[in-house]
């Protein structure tokens, strides 16, 4: 058989370069004669570099910017074919903001890291958005390039409070003709009741009596640059750097989407036999642009049967089905949480295993 290992990362534990390795090695332990093609991949937060250096080369560019609360912070731009690849998770991460949460913490490391990428000389430059612990509207970014305003644009939303002019000029200028890309599957608005804030917002550590005061913040900073941008689809992604890109004449395409062209999924998943496919949690979220049903979609049009493989499957059978997958295992099922947690690997190579005495001929 030809197997198809298509897995998002198993947040906290695993990348998906990792998770994909651990899935091959337990399944060539049950079927050693089994073709097995390795495919990480990544809906353009987390990882979003990494996969696409496994599957297509290229040379990375090592930068050190500002992290989310000022700190020196290690970061990549990957550079391929005349694009550069950025992953804005590396410079504004919710792994990085700490303690100090999204109320202060800014998004000028992802300006430092698109204009290291701009500088590399590049005609694109694709900004994987998604796991931002920042909530600034992408204030920071644009002050890194040069945008200037009456506040503070680097000291988080906090330093939005009573911003009334933004010249965005000089950062529209260091764009120049760049083609911009927020490879993002979030299409909610900066603000309101579906804006970055109120849905994301909890996730970064926003508690309930501080989502309208942060939501104020960047209300004044849209009525500041521009009311009719703030409520484009995706202006809300990570926290609002869709905004601060769509500002620079960025577009916005699916992050999954484009992985999936950028590895030839789909010519790959018509090569196999059966597709697998994973994430720390299987559940209602994987539904919205997220890697297991982008991968299950590849497969079905490939008429090729998806399983797939989770710390969690929080989904019952008929859920899964109208996503496409088959059959989904549980690696808490199977060794229970602390050995998930204590030896990822190992234990989702064991997964594999028991997964491949099903599913190998």
């Amino acid at each position: 058989m030809r197997i198809l290992v298509a897995p998002d990362k198993f947040a906290g534990t695993l990348s998906a370069v990792e998770a994909a390795e651990a899935v091959a090695l337990g399944w060539r332990r049950q079927a050693p004669d089994d073709e097995v093609d390795l495919a990480p991949m990544s809906d353009g937060g987390p990882g979003f570099v990494d996969v696409l250096h496994a599957a297509r080369g290229g040379d990375l560019l090592a930068v050190t910017v500002t992290g989310p609360t000022g700190a020196p912070t290690p970061a990549t731009v990957l550079v391929l074919d005349g694009t550069a690849y950025v992953e804005t998770a590396q410079a504004c991460g919710l792994h990085l903001t700490g303690a100090a949460g999204a109320e202060s913490a800014t998004t000028r490391g992802v300006g430092e890291l698109l204009e290291a990428a701009l500088g590399t000389g590049v005609s694109t430059v694709v900004l994987g958005l998604g796991g931002s612990g920042t909530n600034d509207g992408g204030a920071g970014l644009l002050a890194a390039l040069g945008a200037t305003a009456d506040v503070a644009l680097d000291a988080g939303p906090a330093g939005l409070a009573g911003v009334t002019q933004v010249d965005l000029d000089a950062a529209r200028e260091r764009v120049g003709d760049v083609r911009l890309v927020a490879a993002s599957d979030v299409d909610n608005p900066l603000t309101g009741l579906f804006g970055a804030t109120k849905v994301f917002g909890p996730q970064k550590g926003v508690g309930e009596d501080r989502l309208p005061v942060l939501d104020g913040w960047l209300e004044e900073w849209a009525g500041a640059t521009d009311r009719r941008t703030s409520l484009e689809k995706g202006a809300g992604a990570a926290g609002g750097l869709g905004h601060a890109l769509l500002l620079l004449g960025a577009t916005r395409e699916p992050g999954i989407a484009l992985v999936v062209d950028a590895v030839g999924l789909a010519e790959r998943a018509r090569a196999a036999d059966l597709v697998l496919t994973g994430e720390g949690a299987f559940d209602f979220s994987s539904r919205a642009g997220k890697v297991p049903s982008g991968v299950a979609d590849v497969a079905q049009q490939a008429l090729r049967p998806c399983v797939a493989l989770a710390g969690q499957v929080l989904v019952g059978s008929r859920e899964m089905r109208a996503l496409g997958v088959e059959s989904a295992y549980s690696l808490v099922d199977l060794v229970g949480e602390e050995r998930a947690f204590a030896d990822p690997a190992g234990a989702l190579a064991e997964l594999a295993e028991r997964v491949a005495r099903t599913w190998s001929r």
